[in-house]
């Protein structure tokens, strides 16, 4: 009697068994394939952040041609608009190097456009993975592809005296320079100014 009863326990025991390894398989499958998408969304977002400042990069630094071309030309106080940021922002490299900087990250832009972000120009990209999320148990992961927007902005980094004449040497301070930047537009040499970053920040818009 106790022997058959034992054996009444196991045979009821095994069809749980197998239930229950199915059910936490099926849960792996469905974390993995999560996860599958989650480190899909995270790549996209990474190649939208890169390419958003990739743009921004190249137009500060056409930003410091034109400085340059201002200052030589010697036309007023022109040239000061290109340090507050008043003049309009170059696009003319821009979005290639956007395209440039998707690519390196295995995406492609799919929407590009000047932006402005709390005052400051800039510019907003989407981009598209050329990856799909993979083979999982949700069906038409296999064809879906991550995409991702991101906004980068130029702010100036230096600020000049309301006194400031532009037909004579200016003093300005940038954030960070302990030492004031000078710039003479009667004695100027193209090689006498600073570096881009030093001028202008570019960072990803909150």
């Amino acid at each position: 009697m106790t022997f058959s009863r034992l054996r009444d326990d196991q045979g009821s025991t095994l069809p749980l068994y197998i239930w229950l390894t199915g059910i936490l398989l099926f849960v792996s499958l469905a974390f993995f394939a999560f996860a599958q998408g989650a480190s899909a969304r995270n790549g996209a977002q990474s190649a939208a952040d890169a390419a958003a400042l990739a743009a921004a990069q190249a137009a500060r630094d056409e930003l410091i041609d034109g400085l340059g071309t201002a200052i030589e030309a010697g036309e007023g106080d022109e040239w000061l608009e290109w340090l507050d940021g008043t003049i309009a922002i170059p696009q003319g490299e821009a979005e290639s190097a956007a395209d440039a900087l998707a690519a390196e990250n295995d995406s492609k832009v799919t929407g590009f456009m000047p932006d402005e972000v709390n005052g400051y120009p800039g510019f907003w990209v989407r981009v598209t993975t050329n990856y799909t999320v993979g083979d999982s148990i949700i069906p038409g992961t296999e064809t879906m592809h991550a995409k991702a927007e991101a906004t980068a902005v130029i702010k100036p980094r230096c600020d000049l005296a309301e006194s400031a004449d532009p037909e004579k040497a200016v003093e300005f301070i940038c954030d960070g320079d302990d030492e004031p930047i000078e710039i003479d537009p009667d004695d100027f040499d193209l090689d006498d100014l600073p570096d881009a970053s030093d001028l202008f920040a570019v960072h990803l818009a909150d």
